[in-house]
């Protein structure tokens, strides 16, 4: 299967014009793609089918509990399958059965373990006002938030430890956030910060065949080794804010490819 992936557009701020990729049988929103959701309306009439993950930005301002239906209505009216821990299988043109595996994930701020984690979640606090989110009727602050991650993990863990009921080839996980601190900006390193930016799921990492991920301002295209098997790709294809030149080393005509896996 040949993807187009795109994140981090922040079109609420930044002008982009994304455009179709030739080849691509499918588009990847991995989150962030418009805090106002109006940019939305560009995917309308996209050539190929459009999946999405939801960014944190995507609740800025919001409720969440209210603004998901909201969000999967309004995704809905531009064509776009929003998944949130949700599983789709799709079939690509070589016949390669192609199971996608979607969740925002956010951050439980255990990247550094647990020795760090109140330190993560004090530097957690700058990035949660600006967010301005209420969960359940309250403020979003750092225990919130990692309570719904940690649901989101224990989902996309059982998903991908379940057993092949034979109605997929290949796995591709979709999250928002890094998926290990590999996927780290390199301005940042290992600064208390980057655990609100990725999470310590490597040892998920091999279950899947290609983990596309987003919330990064910055790119990264690395292996996982899995002995026995070809390597798990994971791809990070962030734009990022123009204005801040982040910008630099994005490639629109970048075209991921997922080949069938080894049996």
């Amino acid at each position: 299967m040949r993807l187009q992936l795109l994140s981090d557009l922040h079109l609420e701020t930044e002008t982009y014009d994304p455009q179709p990729l030739p080849g691509a049988e499918l588009l990847v929103l991995a989150g962030d793609i418009d805090a106002t959701w109006a940019a939305f309306d560009q995917f309308k009439g996209w050539p190929v089918p459009v999946l999405m993950v939801a960014g944190n930005h995507e609740f800025d301002g919001r409720e969440l509990d209210e603004a998901w239906p909201r969000l999967r209505e309004r995704c809905a009216e531009c064509g776009i399958r929003l998944l949130e821990r949700e599983s789709l299988v799709l079939t690509d043109a070589g016949g390669q059965r192609v199971r996608f595996i979607g969740t925002i994930r956010w951050s439980d701020f255990d990247l550094f373990g647990a020795t760090r984690r109140p330190q993560a979640m004090r530097a957690a606090s700058y990035f949660l006002r600006l967010m301005d989110s209420r969960l359940g009727g309250e403020a979003l602050d750092a225990e919130r938030l990692r309570a719904e991650s940690l649901a989101c993990r224990d989902w996309l863990a059982a998903a991908l430890a379940g057993p092949n009921d034979g109605s997929w080839d290949s796995t591709i996980v979709i999250t928002h956030f890094g998926p290990s601190l590999r996927s780290g900006d390199p301005r940042f390193g290992s600064q208390s910060g980057t655990a609100s930016f990725c999470n310590a799921d490597d040892a998920l990492i091999p279950l899947a065949d290609l983990w596309l991920h987003g919330h990064l301002h910055c790119r990264h295209d690395y292996l996982v080794p899995r002995p026995g098997r070809a390597p798990a790709r994971v791809v990070s294809q962030a734009l990022g804010l123009q204005r801040k030149g982040e910008d630099r080393g994005f490639d629109p005509t970048k075209l991921i490819e997922l080949v069938a896996a080894a049996a």
